[in-house]
């Protein structure tokens, strides 16, 4: 047997070259050590890299920082603790032009890998028609004697970067689902894969069906114990100890990259350019923080959580918790009007209207499921955290996934009918979405699986707060095509399309047409009569939204 196991160093120094290609791979291990490594080995040396990366959370902002990176490939470039929002390091490179950008949705980036992966000269997909991104090279419309089909080019890594739970030393590795990309990253690398494992062992048979990468596509392995922070592991049954999501660390991270510029340097030195080994690492989190975080690993952790972070829940209803709520409703009423088998939850307050839209619809007898991105199917919320990566809810799913089965099957196929619940930075009245950019300036964050889900589902449901600079008559950038936005719903009024324009159907308490008209940035039609309105939120439903958001991440007042 070769023997590929290495020091974390040597791994990187050794298979990692300038002007590579680097694909970092994201699955619910969202990080890896080998990234850091790469980031600490050429800091400062202008190695001119391509990144590859399906999700630029806040560490992706080292290689900007480090003059790292002259082009970008991503679905996703913005922070994500404590929730959603640019970051300005990669506002700024891209406004400036100082890096060059291609943007994509998720499940497009990975379908490139994957055509990579088969030799193909392209692959088939039903995402990024009809948006801004039909402008990348990669992506082509076709016709065929099948009628007309969407196209991407391969994306080809020169090498991938990943972190699993367990690989034997010739390199064979175990993957445990749910996957987000998938591996094609590592399968379609030139040279193949850096892996970082929590564990060696020396024969990895008894996890033959979670083997995913083989030995020949490795080119070296490291044992990394906690080789995805601030990220988590979800070990399952292989015999490894998980870990959770080091939310704190994400958020101080983001607050590094918001700071001036001597103190995010201060804290690269610390995390990062300082820190030679994993060994280092792991003595700079502390033995506290490291059993708290594998503690988190126990899917009951979340009562311990629930107990510390106590909802308030006297405080008074904000307009998010309305938009929430009356998007709950509505999706709840168009589950059980369609009969829908799943709702896809999208990420921030979106998010937490599917989570209560399912509970409603269930209420009222639907055999509903929720299902997302990441590669869940069939899962139940857990309460005390809103983020739908948290990695307690993936011991409540029936299926493990990943995005290609989630937002390329479940989604849009024939045999599933599934009802996206959708956020933006911009709405326009035709109802796509702008997650992306806003010229002249600012850049926000990018697709994720939003295009996805807005381009297949049966249909899609917006919820949002009504601000004037959120709503516009036309989109500037569209990341989402509105083709099956049905609905809008809003702290002020419920937007429904007729002829494929959202307009006004039933307004919030209190609150007049002329009022929302006022606000709304394309040309209402006035009703024939009087508008419905919508009942208050109840007390159960603004709870239930509090205990899933407890300090107010996505719920706050703003």
């Amino acid at each position: 047997m070769l023997d590929k196991s290495a020091s974390l160093s040597e791994a990187v120094a050794q298979h990692v070259r300038a002007g590579d290609v680097i694909h970092p791979i994201v699955g619910h291990t969202r990080w890896t050590a080998a990234t850091r490594e790469v980031v600490r080995q050429w800091w400062g040396r202008d190695p001119g890299f391509t990144l590859a990366m399906l999700s630029l959370s806040s560490l992706g902002a080292l290689f900007f920082r480090g003059g790292l990176v002259n082009k970008v490939i991503t679905g996703y470039s913005g922070d994500t603790f404590p929730n959603f929002t640019p970051n300005p390091l990669f506002a700024g490179a891209y406004e400036r032009g100082e890096v060059q950008v291609e943007h994509w949705s998720f499940l497009a980036f990975s379908q490139r890998l994957e055509a990579a992966a088969r030799g193909l000269p392209a692959i088939v997909t039903r995402s990024i028609a009809g948006s801004s991104m039909e402008a990348n090279e990669a992506f082509a419309r076709a016709d065929t004697p099948y009628g007309e089909v969407g196209l991407l080019a391969p994306l080809v890594p020169d090498v991938a970067l990943m972190h699993a739970s367990v690989a034997d030393r010739e390199g064979n590795v175990v993957v445990h689902p749910p996957l987000l990309e998938g591996v094609w990253g590592a399968l379609a690398a030139r040279r193949g894969v850096i892996v970082t494992v929590e564990r060696i062992v020396d024969d990895v048979r008894p996890w033959s069906h979670l083997v995913r990468i083989p030995a020949h596509r490795v080119l070296a392995v490291v044992e990394c114990p906690m080789g995805a922070h601030p990220g988590g592991l979800y070990a399952g049954d292989v015999p490894v100890d998980g870990y959770g999501e080091d939310y704190d660390f994400w958020v101080d991270a983001r607050a590094a990259t918001h700071a001036g510029a001597d103190e995010y340097d201060a804290w690269i030195r610390h995390w990062v350019l300082e820190v030679e080994s994993q060994e280092q690492w792991l003595e700079r989190l502390g033995a506290e923080r490291i059993t708290a975080l594998r503690a988190k690993a126990d899917p009951d952790s979340w009562r311990a959580d629930a107990a510390a972070h106590p909802p308030d829940l006297d405080a008074p209803v904000n307009a998010w918790e309305r938009a929430a709520v009356w998007g709950a409703r509505h999706l709840a009423a168009r589950v059980i009007h369609t009969g829908a088998n799943a709702v896809l939850a999208g990420a921030g307050v979106a998010n937490l209207a599917a989570w209560l839209g399912v509970q409603l619809a269930r209420d009222s007898g639907a055999d509903v499921k929720l299902t997302a991105e990441i590669g869940l199917w069939d899962y139940e919320a857990t309460i005390g955290d809103p983020f739908v990566l948290n990695h307690r809810n993936f011991p409540t799913a029936t299926m493990l996934a990943d995005a290609q089965v989630v937002l390329g099957a479940l989604v849009g196929g024939p045999g599933t009918t599934t009802i996206g619940c959708l956020g933006g930075a911009q709405i326009d009245r035709f109802g796509n979405i702008n997650s992306t950019w806003i010229p002249p300036r600012p850049f926000l964050v990018g697709s994720g699986g939003g295009n996805d889900v807005a381009s297949t589902a049966a249909e899609n449901v917006i919820v949002a707060t009504l601000t004037p600079q959120r709503t516009v008559a036309d989109c500037p950038y569209v990341t989402s095509p509105g083709r099956h936005v049905q609905a809008l719903v809003t702290d002020l009024a419920l937007f429904e399309k007729r002829d494929d324009v959202l307009q006004v159907s039933a307004l919030a308490p209190g609150v007049s047409f002329d009022d929302v008209r006022a606000v709304c940035a394309w040309e209402l039609e006035a009703p024939a009569g009087e508008l419905p309105v919508l009942d208050e939120p109840t007390a159960d439903e603004v709870a239930a939204l509090r205990r899933w958001d407890p300090r107010g991440w996505f719920l706050r007042a703003r």
